[in-house]
């Protein structure tokens, strides 16, 4: 199937600028700290002064420090190139508990890479602009609008380069794409262990990069055998014949191939084997390090440079063992951002030590994972709970303090490294006054940091804190002054590909890894055929659009105006079948009762056994008036979605979901 097209977002032509100015402007996000009076949850606050904000969430942390140990303080965040200074704090505050999103995003991802290379999936990146072959699975990139990836693999399109997409729907960059395969919903490691096998049965792999780097081959020749690309035909809905000519045109395109491992790749129990394979088969193509492949991300040591120095590196690592297991019960996960939703199961079995104070910075669990009811019982079991947001969020709401942070032109960040073929630091500057009594994110652990006593993060100016970080590296703070960021090289720079070194044991690729292994999960796991829903059922799929970042704008008045709630995809043979036309208004319910209401888009671009929605809907929060019910919230469909994860990659399973549709 070539060429699909889209939906439509919004008929009202409008400019960036009015959405950031609706930004700023909203008068419905917290204006002010706030300190909890009434129930969780029930609405009661009390406006306080920044300081009196401070002193009260720093007493708490003291107490609950004295009675539990520094231990008991759990931290979340959204990741991001500016985490330096929240590691920092964590670490200062003395808990090894410092979490990130990631459990909703991108860990099988992280897992895989280690399993292969021995470092994360940042240990590459994406070299669009010279590829000559670009395939997407579980990745929309023209709708998630990472700008640079955009620009970088339209200019690649312009010059040639193919691209595949791999979905279960037709999205905006299916629309761009030369080969487009609509995919049986949970059927990709299928799809993948059939490219496999024909990359070695046809010997299309690059011999010489594949014998110099790998460590197992043989054991993926062995266990590849069975999956042919005539038995995915069965399991994908793929045909044979068009899987064997995707694999010619790959191999008529590598080294310059670039399979994205994904980004949200916490979708099925074996999404860490998807992006497992992914990098196995990009490894095949010799695209590993290549130019226009996934290149190697140097670093500014590449360059003959400094790198900024780290605000975390000032305190010592934290020595008690973290609560969710990963690094001690877990050993195969990496123990840097951990795992939330593990860190959730601590808090409520108390096990292997209680959380009783949790800090949740630019960060909404309360919508970011399954079955919220189950996870406001548990997180009712903290004593403290501080929400740092610019937006009324259900976990804000839910939260004894609220801290309010100010939106992005209103506030500046620490400085960062961007690695890739081009390092380069960057800088997130203020370019107006904060409208309400709101803080920027240096502000806020500033003041945290003095009502705790913590010298070291006491900083009185973002330019103290950017000082620090530039010292010994040449680089001056007005040297950004110009476009915002500082290149430390004028020309890209490639790795050399015959001495290339990966952190395994075998310093090669390992296709048989020991720590997944001694975990008892095989790094090759045969292939397991998922359940197709009963009749009337759905697999509930989800993702972004353009339009809205996840829960955080759909309260923005005019993105609002272009996309006021998520439409449910539904093929077109079954609305068809269930009287359902495109614009209805449909209920969407699944099996613990919430049943959410809103209009059915219907096409034949998506596989008749899904349904998908755009996450971040049906805001629960009061105060967001303009985005209170509408629309579906997904997150409340996926009953006991908590206890659903992948145990090799990490990360939650968010679409083993399965939901009903009827018209209204």
């Amino acid at each position: 199937m070539k060429k699909p097209g889209g939906q439509v977002y919004g008929k009202k032509i409008f400019y960036l600028r009015d959405v950031y100015f609706s930004l700023i402007e909203d008068a419905e996000r917290p204006q002010y700290p706030l300190i909890r009076e009434g129930k969780r949850g029930e609405g009661k606050w009390r406006k306080a002064s920044w300081d009196e904000a401070f002193s009260y969430v720093a007493e708490k942390l003291k107490d609950i420090t004295a009675q539990y140990g520094a231990r008991s303080i759990l931290w979340s965040d959204r990741g991001g190139p500016f985490a330096d200074l929240n590691k920092a704090f964590v670490k200062a505050l003395g808990t090894p508990n410092y979490c990130n999103h990631d459990a909703t995003c991108a860990r099988n991802v992280q897992h895989a890479a280690l399993s292969l290379f021995g470092f994360g999936r940042k240990g590459v990146v994406y070299d669009f602009k010279n590829a000559k072959h670009v395939i997407l699975q579980t990745r929309n990139i023209f709708e998630a609008i990472n700008v640079s990836e955009c620009v970088g693999l339209m200019d690649a399109l312009e010059k040639g380069c193919k691209l595949t997409v791999i979905d279960v729907r037709a999205t905006i960059t299916a629309g761009k794409a030369d080969n487009f395969f609509l995919i049986r919903p949970g059927t990709d490691y299928a799809f993948n262990l059939a490219v496999i096998h024909e990359i070695l049965a046809k010997e299309y792999y690059d011999k010489k990069f594949v014998n110099k780097y790998f460590n197992g081959l043989q054991e993926l020749r062995s266990f590849v055998e069975p999956y042919s690309p005539e038995w995915a035909e069965q399991e994908t809905g793929i045909s044979a014949q068009a899987i064997k000519e995707f694999v010619q045109e790959l191999a008529a395109a590598s080294p310059s191939v670039i399979w994205h491992p994904g980004w949200n790749n916490a979708r099925y129990k074996d999404s860490f084997y998807v992006s497992r394979t992914i990098y196995i088969i990009n490894a095949l193509l010799g695209s590993i390090g290549a130019k226009g492949g996934l290149a190697w991300a140097m670093t500014p040591k590449d360059c003959g440079r400094k790198g900024l120095n780290s605000l975390a590196a000032l305190f010592p690592k934290p020595e008690e063992k973290r609560a969710d297991g990963v690094g001690w019960k877990y050993k195969h996960f990496d123990a840097g951002p951990g795992l939330l939703h593990l860190a959730f199961k601590a808090i409520e079995e108390e096990d292997p030590y209680p959380l009783k104070a949790y800090l949740c910075f630019r960060h909404d669990p309360l919508m970011a994972f399954p079955d919220p009811e189950r996870l406001k019982q548990i997180l009712d079991k903290l004593e403290l709970i501080v929400s740092i947001t610019f937006s009324w969020s259900e976990t804000a709401w839910f939260a004894d303090v609220v801290l309010p942070l100010s939106p992005y032109l209103e506030r500046e960040s620490i400085l960062a490294t961007k690695k890739g073929v081009k390092p380069h630091f960057i800088r997130r500057q203020r370019v107006v006054e904060p409208r309400y009594n709101t803080k920027a994110e240096w502000e806020i652990i500033a003041g945290l940091a003095k009502a705790l006593g913590i010298e070291q993060l006491s900083f009185n100016s973002i330019e103290e804190i950017w000082n620090f970080q530039l010292e010994g590296t040449g680089v001056k703070i007005e040297d950004f002054n110009q476009n915002g960021m500082v290149m430390l090289t004028d020309k890209p720079l490639y790795i050399d590909r015959d001495n290339l070194t990966f952190k395994t044991p075998s310093g090669k690729i390992e296709i048989i890894n020991p720590k997944w292994e001694e975990a008892g999960i095989p790094s090759l796991k045969p292939y397991e055929s998922k359940p197709s829903p009963e009749e009337g059922w759905f697999r509930l799929t989800i993702g972004r659009s353009p339009v809205h970042t996840q829960g955080h704008t759909i309260n923005n008045a005019l993105l609002v105006e272009q996309m006021p709630e998520n439409v449910v995809w539904i093929n077109k043979e079954v609305a068809d079948k269930m009287g359902i036309q495109d614009g209805d208004l449909i209920e969407v319910s699944g099996a613990n009762g919430y049943k959410g209401k809103t209009r059915a888009f219907v096409t034949p671009f998506i596989h008749p056994e899904a349904i998908f929605m755009v996450h971040g809907f049906d805001s629960a929060t009061p105060p967001e008036t303009k985005a209170r019910n509408r629309g579906v919230a997904d997150h409340k469909l996926m009953t006991g979605g908590l206890d659903i994860w992948d145990p090799a990659g990490g990360a939650i399973a968010l679409q083993e979901h399965f939901v009903q549709i009827k018209k209204l």
